[in-house]
């Protein structure tokens, strides 16, 4: 019997005067950055075609990312490095970056929705900044929606280039993830400095490659 899809109801926003939203990309690759998000959208100018970064093409995600920058009111991305999630651990990690993505805003939110079913504790001067999570909610909010597209481009953008620097690991391929022809390229060229060296596909090449060296 076929699984039963979910559906979640329209989300109903809080009454707020000024609303952020925040997602992260980059919580399972096995290199560089969590990044994240925060994106304040301007309610007089709407930007057509917002959801779930995932589901839309590379093409269409870059073409956004302009509309988003260009017509939000305020954007900003946060980030986790690989030496923070191996001392946080990626949940952790991934919670700064977002508090980060929050503080880079230009303009202080009154309220913050997370996409995820948790968040972290959003502090200003003058008080907690008001949060919530929200299951699903990069395909139910739009200022989450504009805030996955963001940092999966960033992030994207970031394989990209690393790409450049050591093309022999195929990260514009992978962007990161544990595939099997990555694993392969990790065992046959080696751990990088930007490798998160606490996840276990990464701890295991470390583990043996530091077994052969004493055996030999």
């Amino acid at each position: 019997m076929p699984a039963i899809k979910k559906v979640f109801p329209p989300f109903e926003y809080p009454v707020a005067y000024c609303i952020a939203g925040v997602d992260e990309v980059g919580r399972g690759p096995l290199v560089g950055d969590v990044v994240t998000a925060a994106v304040i959208l301007d309610p007089d100018n709407p930007i057509a075609g917002l959801m779930d970064s995932k589901k839309l093409s590379e093409k269409k995600r870059q073409q956004l990312s302009i509309e988003i920058k260009q017509g939000a009111i305020a954007w900003s991305i946060g980030r986790a490095s690989p030496e923070e999630i191996d001392t946080l651990n990626i949940l952790h990690a991934t919670m700064l970056a977002m508090q980060r993505a929050v503080q880079g805003l230009s303009v202080t939110p009154d309220f913050v929705l997370v996409d995820g079913n948790r968040c972290p504790t959003f502090a200003h001067e003058n008080g907690d900044i008001a949060s919530q999570s929200v299951v699903k909610g990069d395909a139910r909010v739009s200022e989450i929606s504009a805030a996955s597209i963001l940092a999966k481009v960033a992030r994207d953008d970031e394989m990209i280039a690393l790409d450049k620097l050591y093309p022999y690991y195929g990260f514009a391929q992978h962007k990161g993830y544990p595939t099997k022809a990555h694993l392969e390229k990790i065992i046959e060229h080696g751990v990088l400095d930007c490798y998160r060296r606490s996840f276990k596909p990464v701890a295991n090449v470390l583990a043996n490659a530091e077994t052969h060296n004493k055996n030999n």
